[in-house]
């Protein structure tokens, strides 16, 4: 086998790991939100569907970490390209991937959630003011998407650095992600990742879709910062993109 041959089979199977990790992320943690929170009698509640995708980061970075850094969300990776963590060539394959994968498995959610007949409902989609959880104004929703993302961004490089210590970066991301659902699904039903806004918001259409936008540029903006901030920090001992 060429090695042009072996870098292009490289490179589809990153990509393959984003778009089959994020596909796991949208079907366990919306999966969750859809079906099992609100379970007459047995329900999960928040507490259950903020676990379920801090779960579904902590099994995909064990799993596909290795292959492709289980980004798993676009926001993530333009903060690891912002932060010097990865080459701009692998940007957007790795944005297709993630939305692909973020859409396929709410195509599969979609077809369980309606196997009895259930209508889809807001489909576990990010909204803010009429469509908050809580009714919160578009501010709260911004700063919070802002905040959120900027400190989630923060961890992922945090945790996954050369100098910090390995094998808990997966734990340390995915009680970041259950800490974020904690505190943010009231108020927007928690995104922090545009992938699995647009996933939700095309199957529900209407205001999901009028309100996606801030659910693709905050949080990206967020990440952004957080990536640039935490090269700046780590400027003198910063190892090379690969």
């Amino acid at each position: 086998m060429s090695r042009k041959t072996n870098n292009y089979i490289m490179k589809l199977k990153t990509y393959f790991a984003e778009f089959f990790g994020t596909f796991w992320l949208v079907l366990g943690g919306c999966g969750a939100a859809m079906l099992s929170a609100g379970f007459p009698g047995v329900g999960i509640g928040l507490l259950g569907v903020s676990l379920a995708f801090g779960l579904t980061v902590l099994t995909i970075a064990y799993s596909l970490g290795h292959v492709s850094g289980a980004h798993l969300n676009p926001a993530v990776t333009i903060g690891s390209w912002a932060a010097g963590n990865i080459s701009a060539d692998k940007v957007l394959p790795y944005i297709i991937s993630q939305i692909a994968g973020a859409i396929t498995g709410a195509a599969v959610l979609y077809i369980i959630v309606t196997g009895n007949g259930s209508p889809i409902g807001d489909f576990a989609a990010n909204g803010y003011g009429e469509h908050s959880p809580g009714k919160y104004n578009m501010l709260a929703g911004i700063v919070t998407e802002f905040v959120m993302t900027f400190m989630f961004m923060l961890i992922i490089l945090g945790s996954t650095y050369f100098k910090a210590p390995s094998g808990f970066a997966g734990i340390a991301i995915g009680l970041a992600l259950t800490l974020i659902h904690l505190i943010s699904i009231p108020v927007t039903n928690t995104s922090v990742n545009p992938a699995r806004s647009i996933s939700q918001a095309l199957f529900v259409g209407d205001w999901a879709l009028s309100q996606l936008w801030l659910f693709i540029v905050v949080p990206i903006a967020g990440a952004a910062l957080a990536g640039v901030i935490a090269k700046m920090i780590r400027k003198d001992d910063e190892q090379p993109a690969s």
